[in-house]
């Protein structure tokens, strides 16, 4: 049998959208990075200790309880400082001292994730204090560098790909799985009856190019259904 391009390729997510057909190519879909699973990293420095945790958050609701959960998790630390940013455009930005002096923890976080421009994204960094005072300088290097450690192998790019649907026979399915493959297509699913009913992924941008040219491959003989968008997870590893 010919070998089958799996769907666990990517990561599909639900594209917010409910519609069954495609957005318009001409509409602008933007990718943009955020964090895939929740992840921490540790730095010490002076024998305090700074743990940052980030996780993705898509509303505000949701970084207040990350944030209120890595407290729970830390209830004998010193500080639990933190920033977030939600919406396409980062439209909410909040960050938090937490007791430590003023722009020495909260803004450099928020501007560790600015810079690395993330989306959707919050940030805790929990300070054990351990008897050394590090100063405005290097409170403000000790938050940033802890937050650059997480962030680290957490980011991913979220992707738009449009799905499209067709109905192939069984002599077409090599010639298909060919072009996939020179061409990156991912077949997102695939179903084995009296003919071979399958679902591809294209980039948006891409799709009536491809769509043109798997027409001319299988001699026009194909029918081509929309079936909305989704978005994939490519990891950013650093």
């Amino acid at each position: 049998m010919l070998p089958i391009f799996q769907r666990n390729l990517f990561s599909a997510l639900p594209h917010p959208s409910s519609k069954n057909k495609y957005a318009k190519e001409s509409i602008n879909i933007e990718s943009y990075l955020t964090i895939g699973q929740e992840n921490s990293a540790d730095l010490i420095i002076k024998k305090s200790t700074f743990i940052c945790s980030v996780a993705r958050t898509d509303t505000e609701q949701d970084a207040q309880k990350f944030i209120e959960k890595i407290k729970k998790l830390n209830p004998k630390a010193n500080h639990n400082c933190f920033a977030y940013v939600i919406g396409s455009k980062n439209d909410v930005q909040r960050q938090s001292d937490n007791g430590e002096p003023s722009g020495t923890a909260g803004v450099p976080i928020l501007n560790v994730l600015l810079k690395t421009n993330v989306r959707n994204t919050t940030a805790v960094v929990t300070r054990y204090f351990g008897g050394i005072k590090l100063g405005t300088g290097g409170l403000i290097r000790a938050y940033g560098q802890a937050t650059t450690l997480a962030l680290n192998n957490a980011i991913v790019l979220i992707k738009p790909q449009n799905i499209t649907e067709i109905t192939i026979s069984y002599s077409q399915l090599g010639r298909f799985q060919n072009f996939a493959a020179e061409n990156q297509l991912v077949i997102y699913s695939i179903s084995y009856q009296e003919n071979i009913q399958l679902s591809f992924l294209t980039e948006p941008s891409e799709t009536s190019t491809n769509l043109s040219k798997i027409k001319d491959l299988l001699n026009g003989q194909v029918t081509f259904r929309p079936n909305g968008t989704k978005y994939i997870e490519i990891p950013q590893n650093k």
